[in-house]
């Protein structure tokens, strides 16, 4: 006779297969999670390059103590802006409104893994005032 010790040693297959399982969603989670976070990361520093890059325009109308800056200055900036090798942002476009004494700096980009939709376009945008 078999003791009743001898059936409820060490696990059977299914019970090790179900365990691999369960450890293998955790670890699929994780790693989606991850890379979640890294698009988010990448959306955050091309969110703060957008906002230097406005900043650095506004500086220079500022120097100048005018929002009329000459074109060839503009046309190196939005150069730049849409350059991320040289500190621009993915896709980048910036441009320059001036209207009086108030200039409009605008920084457009769209994300290197965007589709395309037109909802896939950021835009910062600031404006500065010169009293004259």
């Amino acid at each position: 006779m078999h003791s009743p010790h001898c059936k409820a040693r060490g696990f059977s297959m299914i019970e090790m297969l179900v365990g691999v399982l369960i450890i293998t969603f955790g670890l699929l989670g994780l790693i989606t999670l991850q890379g979640r976070a890294l698009q988010a990361a990448v959306g955050t520093e091309d969110s703060q390059r957008a906002t230097l890059l406005a900043a650095e325009m506004a500086a220079t109308m500022f120097d100048q103590n005018n929002v009329n800056v000459n074109a060839a200055t503009v046309e190196a900036w939005a150069a730049r802006a849409a350059d991320p090798a040289s500190g621009g942002v993915p896709n980048g476009v910036g441009t320059v409104t001036v209207n009086g004494n108030t200039a409009r700096i605008t920084v457009s980009w769209r994300p290197v893994q965007s589709t395309g939709a037109a909802n896939d376009t950021n835009r910062y945008s600031t404006d500065v005032v010169i009293p004259q």
